[in-house]
């Protein structure tokens, strides 16, 4: 079923509140699989309204779905993203919840930056070894003029050899 309910105050670039997706149109807009999707729902992390057997999503399960999908990316489990979403959902957390919250983000900086510094690193030595082999590889070509004498020189051998093969080698 393909369900996509936007009535005519809604056909903007932006999704509006009013808005229902079918479970394939919010898979594929996002590139996962319905089965994820069906995941994050057994997870606690959107709640699709349910008509029948179709889920139908709504634009905050397709936000949801966006910092779901962003947290991922960052690294996050999904019960630190289910954390976090429900923090954004109680509109008063308590001061603590927050601190904790600030304390994880930041923690999650540093490993991406070091993630990062690491990469770079492994990078560089890569670029470097490549460097390495490319002039391993150029040392082994001989220069031009040993190239053209050992060219001279397989023509006078095979010239030689040609005219043993035909017959023996004339006698003084």
């Amino acid at each position: 079923m393909n369900v996509n309910f936007a009535d005519s105050a809604c056909m903007t670039a932006s999704p509006c509140a009013e808005t229902l997706y079918s479970i394939r149109d919010l898979a594929a807009s996002f590139g996962v699989t319905p089965r994820a999707l069906r995941f994050y729902e057994q997870q606690g992390l959107i709640t699709p309204q349910r008509k029948g057997a179709t889920r139908l999503y709504t634009a905050a399960d397709r936000a949801r779905l966006i910092l779901i999908l962003r947290g991922k990316r960052v690294g996050f489990s999904l019960a630190e993203i289910k954390e976090m979403l429900d923090l954004e959902a109680t509109e008063h957390a308590s001061r603590g919840h927050l601190e904790n919250s600030i304390l994880r983000f930041r923690a999650r900086i540093e490993d991406l930056k070091r993630q990062r510094d690491d990469i770079d690193d492994a990078i560089g030595e890569l670029e470097a070894g490549v460097v390495w082999m490319e002039e391993r590889l150029n040392d082994r070509d001989p220069p031009e003029d040993i190239k053209r004498r050992a060219r001279a020189f397989e023509a006078l051998a095979a010239a030689r050899l040609m005219q043993w093969s035909v017959g023996p080698p004339d006698q003084p």
